[in-house]
């Protein structure tokens, strides 16, 4: 490139005393010139070390910014970032994210060789616990059987997509032709926002170059809790974009009814209860051996824990999906209830 464009990197956060820092390094260490680019860190308020870390490197680098968020809620924290932003391309990420060295790099590329209103690449997750079930969550998580399909965690051919990415970059102007993010969503607002952009016919490109890693979280207890709130969100953005949500989306939602339903059914017909037998030995025979797949790879320890993981996963999805169609779609109490009465869990 002969010309850098101004980035502006918008990191919401409350207290992530135990990863800003390391987001905020793998920014700085990003084949970039430091010149061209704007880092602002929107903070929920937060009440742990957070803050202080983020003021040691604002002193350290003039162009790393602090900015508070009164109401603590992420799609709040966005726009306040999109809004009070003076860079070409603007870039959401996570502070629990770690970018690749020539993340910013491929990310302003693509822009400019694509003309896309998006572009995006892998995610990948990590953790630092050491336990057997710590170590097991990233790989089930990045596995088809755990994230269902190829999308961004697997996929190695680049081209223009029709589904969200990650800590996709988007020129500037494209806030202006498709709007804020949505702050009624708590979750998945990134993701609304890319649907949208493909609803209104924008496009979305992904490379596999452009690499990201997310710490996910490193019990089951935390890891129920927020793959249930990311279900529990999906019909809020389906009912937004006015569309249905992939079948990768839609099978833990489905396989859950299924089971439940011919679960009390079977007290009372005996082919109900054939049914529920045959769908929970089915899902217990794909687990099995998508567990032993992973095994093979990955370590025998691993054929143990995975089973757990795979579990937790459907599970705390397909159940908050549920929930969220009942509190969505039947109830409408997003038209009831104000964005903070909604926690974030974590």
């Amino acid at each position: 490139m002969t010309e850098f464009p101004l980035i502006s990197i918008i990191i919401p956060c409350r207290n992530e005393e135990k990863f800003i820092g390391k987001c905020l390094d793998s920014i700085l260490g990003n084949d970039y010139p430091n010149d061209k680019l704007e880092v602002l860190i929107i903070d929920g308020l937060s009440n742990d070390n957070t803050g202080k870390i983020i003021t040691e490197y604002s002193r350290r680098y003039s162009f790393i910014k602090r900015i508070d968020n009164p109401k603590k809620i992420t799609p709040i924290a966005m726009n306040l970032g999109i809004q009070g932003s003076k860079g070409d391309v603007i870039i959401l990420v996570n502070a629990h994210c770690v970018l690749d060295k020539f993340f910013l790099k491929y990310s302003i590329e693509y822009l400019e060789t694509t003309k896309a209103d998006a572009v995006g690449g892998r995610l990948n997750t990590i953790n630092e616990g050491h336990s057997l079930i710590s170590q097991t969550i990233p790989l089930a998580a990045d596995s088809i059987f755990g994230s269902g399909g190829r999308r961004y965690r697997s996929r190695t051919d680049e081209g223009f997509v029709f589904d969200t990415l990650p800590y996709s970059a988007y020129p500037k102007e494209v806030f202006k032709k498709y709007g804020y993010i949505d702050e009624e969503l708590i979750r998945n607002q990134d993701e609304e926002f890319n649907y949208r952009i493909l609803k209104n016919g924008g496009k979305i490109y992904f490379t596999p170059k452009i690499k990201s890693f997310l710490n996910i979280r490193p019990s089951l207890k935390k890891l129920w809790r927020q793959h249930y709130q990311y279900g529990y969100f999906k019909p809020l953005v389906a009912m937004k974009v006015g569309a249905t949500m992939t079948w990768r989306q839609l099978i833990p939602a489905l396989f859950v009814s299924a089971l439940v339903i011919s679960g009390l059914l079977s007290f009372m017909a005996k082919l109900s209860l054939w049914l529920f037998l045959l769908i929970i030995s089915s899902y217990l025979f794909a687990n099995v051996i998508f567990s032993l797949s992973l095994a093979i790879k990955k370590g025998i320890r691993f054929f143990f824990s995975a089973p757990l993981v795979f579990t937790t996963l459907h599970f705390s999805y397909g159940i908050g999906y549920l929930k969220g169609m009942w509190d969505f779609v039947v109830m409408k109490n997003h038209n009831k209830k104000k964005i903070e009465d909604l926690p974030i869990t974590r």
